[in-house]
């Protein structure tokens, strides 16, 4: 997040956008109602009726896969009706020329009504509401990334905030919500395959050097692979031995059938977690961690704020914390790691990346929580970014185009299948579905299905149901429902019994960070 969670309350616009808040961050959808209730004026937009729609004052309901169309749709709005910041351009951004103008000049609210589905009316109510208030927030989470254009879609927010000037202010901003905890952490750390700590790049030589002195030891000189990429891979002989930590790719992966492939395919599966996952379940060892009460160390959340985790409860049985796991397996391979205390850890981070060097265990065991960057030891830390300007000097504007996503309904699969997460249960539910009580609310699979759409397949409430795609089928429990609109059903996926990643697609990835289309998968529908 550009900005903080607690600015949220104070914004004039809010626009929410691919992000069913307040299912899967309830905690911010407080702070949205409370800004609504202040005077705030609420966009969301999405082919669900998510729950946070009842407070809105406009839904946007776009076909899934046409958010550049709705985003430069709202542009052309902007720059018609001149409601841009043209001080806030001219300052602090370029690339706004006649070429990009040339470009949202074609998204008339009319041609984006056309693809997004979204009557043109209220496309330019959307854009006046969020280009005339003074502080406007645009939200989102993987509704937006999780498709075969999903770096466009982040872009072209991007142009939007920059063409009102919404960046670099207070209860503004451009903020990705994160869908998992110390994800952000877990980024800002290097797990990204073509970056080091502090989004320093593996492909920059100097970068590099400066990383081998830290660490003394040769790197790569080239990116690696990402997830599907690693998949892909190992079907192809290509990758042999693979090392998993913490996640569930058979469940939260894209493609079922090509991801127990693929990880059936590696002369040597490593897996470390909690649970005996689906994913643990074909390893050749599992090595039991411990969780995030039975560690100690920090955790980065969705609005950069670093906070301490302390221990709270013994590990059970063998169980061990994973950076004592992952010491032991260095040492045995070669390269020895002697930190006594995660705050040694700690410390490192702050001389490899300068971000984090004004923050130690002293302070935010003091201070309860700092939001890098905090460069030095008496730096506050940084509520929200840009205050100053840019790190590259100016923002630049991309001119994107509208490009429909890989997957697209025909007559042998008509409805469009999109996926996501609901309020009771949690990812790949290797935690929550061993709750008991919350079994009881939320333990069976389902397909939402527009009650038009039920009536001309004669489908009733309760009915099962098989549901196919072009990579695999399942049977789930119809639920016949308003939420998605025409043409359009939603599977939760947290549900081995009816994994929803058995109809999704790992093909078509985004050629830019290569992630893979889950929000867009075409299939049918028939009674069993």
């Amino acid at each position: 997040m550009t900005n903080s969670i607690a600015e949220i309350e104070n914004n004039d616009a809010l626009f929410v956008i691919g992000s069913n808040t307040k299912e899967n961050h309830p905690i911010v959808a407080l702070r949205m109602i409370k800004a609504v209730r202040k005077g705030a004026k609420l966009i969301i937009a999405d082919p669900r009726r998510v729950p946070l729609v009842r407070f809105a004052h406009l839904w946007l309901q776009q076909r899934p896969g046409t958010d550049v169309a709705l985003l430069n749709g709202m542009m052309h709005v902007i720059l018609n009706d001149g409601i841009l910041d043209s001080d806030f351009i001219a300052d602090r951004t370029e690339g706004f020329d006649e070429n990009f103008r040339k470009n949202i000049a074609e998204y008339t609210p009319e041609a984006a009504e056309k693809i997004t589905g979204v009557p043109k009316e209220k496309i330019i109510d959307a854009a006046r509401i969020y280009a005339r208030a003074e502080r406007a927030g645009i939200y989102y989470t993987m509704g937006i990334t999780q498709h075969s254009h999903g770096t466009d879609n982040v872009l072209s927010i991007a142009n939007l905030a920059l063409m009102t000037g919404n960046l670099g202010k207070e209860c503004s901003g451009v903020n990705p919500l994160r869908g998992q905890n110390n994800v952000q952490g877990a980024t800002d750390m290097g797990c990204s395959p073509n970056l080091y700590p502090g989004y320093q790049r593996v492909a920059v030589p100097q970068v590099r050097r400066r990383f081998e002195e830290l660490w003394d030891a040769k790197l790569p000189e080239h990116e690696g692979w990402t997830s599907p990429e690693m998949l892909d891979a190992a079907v192809d002989g290509r990758l042999k031995a693979l090392y998993i930590m913490g996640e569930n790719p058979v469940l939260s992966d894209p493609d079922m059938n090509h991801t127990k492939k693929a990880l059936s395919s590696l002369e040597f599966l490593v897996v470390q977690d909690i649970f005996m996952t689906e994913t643990a379940a074909l390893a050749h060892v599992v090595l039991p961690a411990t969780s995030f009460a039975e560690k100690v160390g920090t955790f980065t959340n969705t609005e950069r704020r670093v906070q301490r985790v302390r221990r709270v409860v013994d590990a059970p049985g063998l169980a061990m914390k994973d950076s004592h796991i992952i010491m032991e397996l260095s040492g045995r391979l070669g390269y020895p790691l002697s930190y006594h205390h995660t705050e040694e850890v700690f410390q490192e981070i702050g001389k490899a990346w300068p971000a984090m060097a004004g923050i130690s265990y002293s302070r935010l065991d003091e201070e309860g929580g700092l939001q890098w960057p905090c460069p030095t030891a008496d730096h506050p830390g940084t509520p929200f970014l840009f205050k100053n300007g840019f790190p590259r000097g100016k923002a630049t504007f991309s001119m994107v185009k509208y490009i429909p996503s890989i997957e697209q309904p025909d007559a042998e699969y008509p409805f469009t299948l999109t996926t996501g997460r609901m309020l009771f249960q949690y990812h790949g539910g290797s935690m929550t579905r061993r709750v008991a009580p919350i079994e009881q609310v939320a333990g069976e699979p389902y397909i939402e299905i527009n009650p038009q759409d039920a009536r001309d397949l004669a489908i009733t409430n309760g009915m099962q149901v098989k549901v196919a795609s072009r990579q695999g089928s399942l049977t789930v429990k119809a639920q016949v429902s308003p939420r998605p609109g025409r043409g359009v059903v939603f599977i939760p996926f947290h549900f081995r019994e009816a994994a929803a990643n058995a109809l999704t697609s790992s093909k078509g990835l985004d050629p830019i960070c290569r992630i893979p289309s889950l929000k867009v998968t075409a299939v049918r529908i028939e009674k069993t």
